[in-house]
């Protein structure tokens, strides 16, 4: 059987996935800037190296110290960020809400639609002009839960109140 990748091969067999969203991209911003700013000062550095008057041993020390200074930063300040949100998963299904995050250690919280009382949204100016914002769902004898970075925010808000008032009225049918 073929592997159908995150989150569907985590789904049950009659679940349906409605939404999968990673963070918004205003998350990537400051590790780009940092790549660009990391990249520029180690080109700047390597060319004093070269053209300054110093021994050629002094210039190959220079560089392989800027080369590991540079590869060091872009490993902490970019890869690791890229990383880190390429792992978080906010994922939505007929049935339930997941949240996934993490490299090393993993953490998760899933939500059954059943027990969610309560879908808000907020984001301020900055975030309503990128279209992203923090998604606060409180659930049956717990506290609310924020999810920030959610992108189109009001979206997945109101597809998740759908999705709750569809599961609700599929229980209260049930009842009956």
């Amino acid at each position: 059987m073929p592997r159908m990748g995150y989150p569907k091969d985590t789904l049950a067999a009659d679940e349906q996935l409605v939404l999968h969203k990673h963070p918004h991209w205003k998350t990537l911003v400051l590790p780009f800037l940092a790549l660009v700013v990391l990249t520029t000062a180690a080109i700047l550095a390597w060319r004093w190296s070269t053209t300054a008057d110093v021994s050629d041993s002094a210039a190959t020390a220079v560089g392989i110290a800027v080369g590991s200074l540079w590869l060091v930063g872009v490993l902490v300040l970019f890869a690791w960020p890229m990383l880190r949100w390429s792992t978080t998963h906010f994922v939505i299904t007929d049935r339930r809400v997941m949240f996934r995050t993490g490299i090393l250690t993993r953490t998760g919280i899933d939500i059954p639609m059943a027990r969610i009382n309560t879908v808000q949204f907020r984001h301020h100016l900055i975030d309503r002009i990128l279209r992203t914002g923090t998604l606060i769902i409180e659930s049956a004898s717990d506290d609310p839960l924020e999810f920030s970075h959610i992108p189109h925010v009001e979206r997945v808000h109101s597809m998740l109140y759908n999705e709750v008032f569809d599961t609700l009225g599929d229980d209260e049918a049930g009842r009956r």
